[in-house]
């Protein structure tokens, strides 16, 4: 691995020192534009930085952008006030949110219809998928808003630069960095369901050292997973963050980062003899790792930046149920992720730049089942290695139109090599206008569980998409009024999905090695997915509204009974409204309608999962400049709804809070 990333990243080098020789040869003495290699860099961490880093994996001009992108700030996540990252993440045009129970169920964000597990996730530049997960996607239940200073959700497909899984898109997090030489806060908030938040942060600039320190806990008495109990199902999770970039000379960085979380979350299960859903025992606890170590070198004034790093991350799952017999423990998952990368920025002249790298990654899992008549299972164990060169080059035709082009080619040890391609475009008509549009493909290899776990199947193929979109920007007067509009499609083939085996099947794939199972994974899905994003911004003096609406249209084009029907849990209509008043005293209150369309739970669409509209109410008021005081009430009408049959969902609830910075 280390001689593969040595001389790829030696030939990458050597191309960019050889076109930068005959590109700046006569321009020594001129600024460099170059980005920063990094999506988590010093300029991503600026809550106040108005820029894009995830579309190019390095800080962007967003009218230079043509993939469809949207920020969410640090003021932006303070004043929406929610904890967890997927209820904030889901108010955004064009993800849809479903999650099994209250808080600390799993948790499911798709973009633009596609899988969950079509999702990448990166938390300061670390890709976070979980290796052990069926699909490989992240449970977003375990992902709180915390020290949290950027959210960006980049739509589309996207493998390119981000590599496999990213179909629907990319939720990049980035954690905050100091502004001043010494800082801090504390957050504290309590509320019905007997929940609680405690946040603190201290942090430091220097001339040759920026560091941040932080730490969370959160409890919640939550509600019943199953929609008919009568116990209530908890959640809790510790978590401590810290990053730090150390200044070695004024082109030479080093940067540290990790997030840990250690979690527990109550569910409800299937407990015999009737094997029906109903309320139990049954608890989960999940540790998560992410970390990171990267180098930063510039070299030709800073025309060339170079990044090499190493970014880890490790999820250690425990399912118990106290009633079993023997062994209380029913589910043991380990998954880890190891990835070594070389990215470069290039400044190919003042218009142009070039974004190129390569990366070896190194996945594994560990899986087993216990359960009373067979406590101490063989664990399934498996790895896989994929290697990957990237570039993108980037640039301006004119003064207005603005074009990005990108290769990306991969080596699975398991299914070989492939080739993807993206090209998008902005282009500004006069000061008010600008059209975008792009085309990218996705690729996802099989999952280690999918191939090597019980229910596993060796003979699986790659998925893989093409993807488009096309959209409109406009602002009005001094920009008081911004509206959007973007149509995509999505097709998609070799989908995996797992198949059920009929009691009593003699099929080889349910008999493997002639021992029965209840079913297998398979590529049995070709679909499709079009729909139309409109967003809405004013800005007029004391008076601000935010408003978006997704049409999203899924079809499963795979041959059998289940052609032509909408995939499940895809809501074909979503609407999203804020509407907030300031007041010279600096009270703010903000009214927030959420409404979600019917959807179906099932690929055969027989269930119904009915529309549901929440109206949330919240208001901040700044005491002084140091303390804050803030409250909210979420579904004040306290409507029922789900977002998967059966499982429960939240009621009226209310919080009251306080912030304090210094």
């Amino acid at each position: 691995m280390k001689t593969y990333l040595q001389s790829t990243s030696a030939a990458a080098l050597a191309v960019a020192l050889f076109s930068s020789s005959a590109a700046l040869a006569d321009d020594t003495a001129r600024v460099s534009v170059t980005p920063t290699p990094d999506a988590a860099g010093p300029e991503a961490a600026n809550p106040l930085a108005e820029l894009i880093v995830t579309a190019a994996r390095g800080p962007q001009d967003p009218a230079r952008v043509g993939q469809s992108v949207t920020v969410l700030t640090g003021a932006d996540i303070a004043a929406r006030q929610q904890v967890l990252v997927s209820d904030l993440v889901s108010r955004t045009v064009g993800v849809a949110m479903s999650r099994n129970g209250g808080p600390g169920g799993i948790t499911t964000l798709r973009i633009r219809g596609a899988e969950g597990d079509q999702t990448v996730a990166v938390v300061d530049g670390v890709k976070i998928n979980d290796p052990s997960a069926p699909g490989g996607g992240y449970n977003f239940a375990n992902l709180l808003t915390g020290d949290v200073a950027r959210i960006e959700i980049l739509r589309g497909a996207q493998s390119t630069l981000w590599g496999g899984q990213a179909i629907g898109g990319v939720i990049n997090l980035v954690t905050a960095e100091p502004a001043e030489a010494f800082e801090g806060g504390l957050q504290a908030e309590a509320g019905t369901q007997e929940t609680t938040y405690l946040r603190g942060a201290v942090a430091g600039r220097g001339d040759h050292l920026v560091w941040r320190l932080s730490a969370s806990r959160y409890e919640t008495g939550g509600v019943s997973a199953y929609a008919g109990g009568a116990e209530d199902d908890g959640y809790r999770q510790a978590a401590v963050s810290g990053r730090a970039r150390v200044m070695v000379t004024g082109d030479l960085s080093l940067d540290l980062r990790a997030v840990y979380t250690k979690n527990r979350n109550d569910f409800d299960g299937f407990p015999a003899p009737v094997y029906a859903f109903a309320d139990t025992g049954q608890y989960a606890e999940i540790e998560e790792l992410v970390a990171y170590a990267g180098l930063n070198l510039a070299l030709l004034d800073g025309r060339l930046k170079n990044r090499l790093a190493f970014g880890y991350t490790n999820s250690d799952s425990l399912n118990y149920d106290p009633a079993q017999a023997v062994t209380p423990v029913t589910f043991d998952s380990t998954g880890r992720n190891e990835r070594w990368e070389y990215q470069g920025s290039l400044e190919i002249s003042p218009a142009w730049t070039a974004t190129f790298g390569a990366e070896r990654e190194q996945a594994s899992f560990r899986s087993r089942a216990p359960s009373a008549f067979a406590p101490s299972p063989v664990a399934a164990r498996a790895e896989v290695g994929i290697d990957s060169l990237y570039a993108q080059v980037r640039g301006d035709l004119s003064d207005h139109l603005s074009v990005s082009v990108g290769l990306r080619r991969d080596s699975h040890d398991t299914f070989g090599d492939h080739t993807l391609g993206q090209v998008a475009g902005a282009w500004s008509i006069g000061e008010a206008t600008l059209l975008r549009a792009s085309f990218g493909q996705g690729f996802k290899a099989p999952t280690l569980y999918q191939l090597y776990s019980a229910y596993g199947n060796l003979g699986l193929a790659a998925e893989q998409a093409d993807g488009w979109d096309l959209g409109v920007e406009h602002s009005v007067g001094d920009g008081w009024l911004v509206v959007a509009a973007t149509g995509f499609w999505r097709r998609t083939e070799n989908q995996i999905d797992f198949v059920s085996c009929a009691f009593g099947s003699l099929a080889a794939v349910c008999n493997p090695g002639g021992v029965a199972r209840f079913g297998y994974y398979d590529n049995t899905a070709k679909t499709a997915a079009q729909g139309i994003e409109l967003t809405a911004a004013v800005e007029r003096g004391a008076f601000s509204l935010d408003a978006n609406y997704s049409w999203t249209h899924t079809e499963n084009r795979s041959a059998g009974a289940n052609r032509g029907k909408q995939l499940a849990r895809r809501p074909e209509h979503q609407a999203n409204l804020a509407a907030t008043w300031r007041w010279r005293s600096g009270l703010s209150a903000t009214a927030d309608i959420r409404h979600v369309g019917a959807s179906f739970d099932n690929a055969a669409n027989s269930y119904v999962l009915q529309p549901h509209t929440l109206l949330d109410l919240r208001a901040t008021y700044p005491i002084n400049d140091t303390f804050e005081v803030y409250g909210r009430i979420d579904n004040v009408l306290d409507d029922s709804y789900e977002t998967v049959r059966n499982y429960g969902t939240l009621g009226r609830a209310a919080t009251l809070g306080l912030r304090a910075k210094f």
